[in-house]
């Protein structure tokens, strides 16, 4: 079984240091992380790292809200199934908790849950997109406690 959580600090480890590539794996996984070389639209940057980067207005717009990002590399799906109707739509209200969508990966379908309680804002992927680890797929207007 994979740990997803070990994966995810692994992915950070290498996304804010200097490590262009990790490799670790045993008799039955072997796992290589490479940082990417394709931009995002939409990437935020610990402020520590760096010094604040210029942001044009196109990007401002994206950057209001919370960022719901993919917690996997896969294949994104806006329904359990293909004849069913989305998770969500933009404008739905969504509770801490509440499926977003899935990611399938290796024909295992892992669920992306919000961790906020808020409106959807905009949905960044299309249905069937592959998607990459950190990726952001949804922003989120928090409303209420989280």
């Amino acid at each position: 079984m994979i740990d997803v959580d070990l994966i995810k600090k692994l992915v950070d480890i290498v996304s804010y240091s200097n490590i262009e590539e990790l490799r670790i794996g045993d008799r039955d996984i072997r796992i290589t992380i490479k940082k990417s070389t394709k931009p995002y639209k939409i990437q935020e940057i610990p402020q520590e790292s760096e010094k604040p980067q210029e942001i044009s207005s196109e990007d401002k717009e994206y950057r209001e809200g919370l960022f719901i990002t993919s917690p996997i590399v896969g294949t994104f799906y806006r329904s359990p199934k293909p004849d069913a109707p989305p998770f969500v739509e933009v404008g739905d209200e969504v509770k801490i908790g509440q499926t977003l969508c899935i990611i399938e990966a290796m024909k295992l379908m892992n669920e992306v849950k919000s961790d906020h309680n808020g409106i959807i804002k905009q949905i960044l992927v299309e249905n069937g997109e592959p998607v990459e680890y950190g990726q952001p797929l949804f922003i989120i207007e928090p409303i209420g406690e989280n």
